[in-house]
């Protein structure tokens, strides 16, 4: 079964993974969840910082690029404060940023390894 949302999320997946390079993300992957079963989600948009204070500056430029180009903002924003991981979820588009320490704990690529994976070059 195939999802129908009327919102194209690529606009937003750009202007995220334009405001994630701008800050040195790391190992930026997009995940196309529209053909996953029971995915909750459209796209998946993973990185990595090299420290807590890196993890919380792409989270607060995503945040704030997707604001000033787009006017959206997440829903809900969860573990800012902790610097390890960072889930900012836009509804059909959820952002997860990691500490490089901890991202391969969650392995989210392997979790929805059926999902279409689109990985990007540091800039």
């Amino acid at each position: 079964m195939t999802k129908t949302k009327s919102i194209d999320p690529q606009p937003l997946v750009q202007c995220i993974t334009a405001a994630l390079q701008e800050v040195k993300a790391r190992d930026i992957v997009v995940m196309d969840m529209r053909d996953v079963p029971h995915a909750i989600t459209d796209m998946l948009v993973i990185a990595d910082g090299a420290s807590r204070t890196q993890v919380e500056a792409l989270a607060r430029n995503v945040e704030e690029e997707t604001h000033e180009v787009l006017n959206e903002r997440p829903w809900r924003v969860h573990g800012m404060r902790n610097g390890e991981w960072v889930i900012l979820d836009y509804s059909n588009v959820v952002v997860h940023i990691f500490h490089e320490a901890v991202r391969g704990k969650y392995a989210l690529e392997e979790l929805w390894g059926d999902a279409v994976m689109n990985i990007l070059q540091e800039a």
